[in-house]
């Protein structure tokens, strides 16, 4: 076996009898939660600069086509802390920048668990997440950062499809250790690919929890859950657009809603042609109505960083000197949009922005 596996391996090996030994996961309820941003209000949790190198101790298949990765310190230390909707970006082998939620015990300090569902007509993350991060590997991890926190509410109804219900398995978690009244609908194409079903029909009484695979019943009946829904409860929803979109456009009058995006939301303004002028580089470039301000900079600055392209990551984040500014991504706090963007999705509210480039 050549040496660099052999200790890879033997550090693995080791990594793993330090966890068993030092494992000491509190199962206290995390109720009342801590108080947190509602970004439904308008704010926004502040980015983590952590960033950390972590060894992958443990991989499981939860659902066909979907991978769970146990990540772990290179040494004793805690991770730092999060909560339920809490989630982790993974710098990939590549240098490619996903983001992934947690799905673990926010008590046990010594692990982090996410799980990836393989797109096979994606952009390439989920499948370098299930064909390269196996056992002893590492990888860059960064973060926590909540942008989904859950809220106090007299009553939650959780709605999720497919891997969306990774954001929302710690708070069904912490809303049934409190004692709080829930309820889920979980939808997914068929029953073997959708994850932790097993754990989430015995975590509750049946009547809390309705679980729809489309092979056998069909979509689920949004309107129908959010009609019985009281009206002071909070909706929390993560899965695919078009759920987030039912979910939105049935919504009763009094509902709060949360929602967690994998993709880049709905463009909030026109999207028309403007320039660009890189103050620093002495150039000024034209984004296309069909096109990126990031895409226009790289011509003149190939050089500049970037790297999920959906505006999650803020690899590409500029700071802007003039112009109005029409924030299309998921990542900065109020402050931070103020005066910068992230090129790879933001645009120009009128014909001119200036860069700091």
């Amino acid at each position: 076996m050549p040496r660099a596996r052999t200790i890879v391996l033997a550090a693995g090996v080791a990594l793993l009898a330090r966890r068993a030994m030092r494992r000491r996961i509190s199962r206290s309820p995390l109720w009342p939660m801590p108080a947190l941003e509602n970004p439904v209000s308008g704010t926004r949790a502040s980015r983590a600069p952590s960033s950390l190198r972590l060894l992958v101790t443990g991989r499981t298949t939860p659902a066909d086509g979907v991978v769970e990765l146990h990540l772990e310190a290179l040494d004793t230390a805690d991770l730092p802390a999060w909560t339920p909707g809490a989630h982790v970006d993974l710098v990939l082998p590549s240098g490619l920048i996903r983001q992934y939620s947690l799905c673990g015990d926010p008590a046990d300090r010594s692990t982090y668990t996410v799980a990836t569902r393989l797109i096979e007509d994606g952009r390439g993350g989920s499948r370098e997440v299930h064909e390269q991060l196996h056992e002893g590997a590492e990888v860059e991890v960064r973060g926590p950062r909540n942008r989904f926190p859950l809220t106090e509410a007299p009553s939650y109804l959780f709605v999720a499809g497919g891997i969306g219900i990774t954001p929302v398995l710690p708070m069904l978690r912490a809303a049934e250790a409190a004692g709080a009244d829930w309820k889920l609908l979980y939808g997914g194409r068929s029953r073997a690919t959708m994850p932790y079903i097993e754990e989430i029909e015995k975590l509750a009484a049946p009547e809390r929890v309705t679980i729809v695979a489309e092979d056998e019943s069909g979509l689920p009946d949004v309107a129908a859950a959010l009609a019985d829904a009281a009206e002071d409860t909070a909706v929390y929803c993560c899965g695919p657009d078009p759920l987030m979109a039912a979910v939105t456009e049935a919504l009763p009058a009094g509902r709060t809603l949360h929602l967690e995006r994998f993709t880049p939301g709905a463009p909030s303004g026109a999207a028309g042609a403007f320039e660009v002028e890189l103050r620093r580089t002495g150039r000024t470039v034209t984004v296309p109505a069909d096109g990126t301000v990031l895409a226009a900079v790289r011509t003149e600055v190939p050089g500049v960083s970037y790297s999920c392209e959906q505006g999650f990551c803020g690899t590409c984040q500029q700071r802007v000197l003039e112009g109005e500014i029409d924030h299309r991504d998921e990542l900065l706090t109020d402050s931070e949009r103020d005066d910068s963007m992230l090129i790879c999705v933001s645009r120009a509210y009128g014909d001119r922005l200036v860069l700091d480039l």
